[in-house]
């Protein structure tokens, strides 16, 4: 059986491999939509949370060895941005694409509605997979 800390690693990598598809998922949905249908701020926002996350798929199968507290902070405020963005009602201007109601111009279907939700809970997956390998890697450390 594997120490924590190999099995912690391990399972990031498994997460990580979600994660990059549920980000792919996601921005095929907003292909499929048409990258006029969102604001200038959230095509910004999203093109850095993009970025970003092609970061953090590289750190963690690099082995950078502060890619699970990225993974962490990437993937909890990821989850928190589309969760604004996507699932809370049109309340927030150019912050919002939400899918509550949303105009027929929008194109928001039934995938658009799977594509956010998967990329949310990857999102949430990989900042506790990171949160839970930063754990393990800090108990394994020699202290001195």
């Amino acid at each position: 059986m594997l120490p924590p800390r190999d099995r912690s690693r391990t399972t990031l990598r498994a997460v990580t491999v979600v994660f990059a598809t549920a980000l792919l998922v996601h921005g095929a949905d907003h292909l499929r939509r048409g990258m006029n249908t969102v604001s200038t701020l959230v095509m910004t926002l999203g093109t850095i949370q993009f970025t970003l996350a092609v970061v953090v798929v590289a750190l963690v199968f690099t082995g950078y060895r502060h890619a699970p507290v990225a993974a962490t902070i990437v993937g909890f405020v990821s989850a928190a941005g589309f969760f604004v963005v996507h699932l809370l009602p049109d309340w927030f201007g150019p912050l919002s694409d939400s899918f509550i109601d949303a105009p027929a111009a929008r194109r928001v279907t039934g995938f658009s509605w799977f594509a956010a939700i998967f990329e949310i809970l990857a999102d949430i997956a990989i900042g506790i997979a990171g949160l839970r390998a930063a754990r393990a890697a800090s108990r394994a450390a020699p202290v001195g």
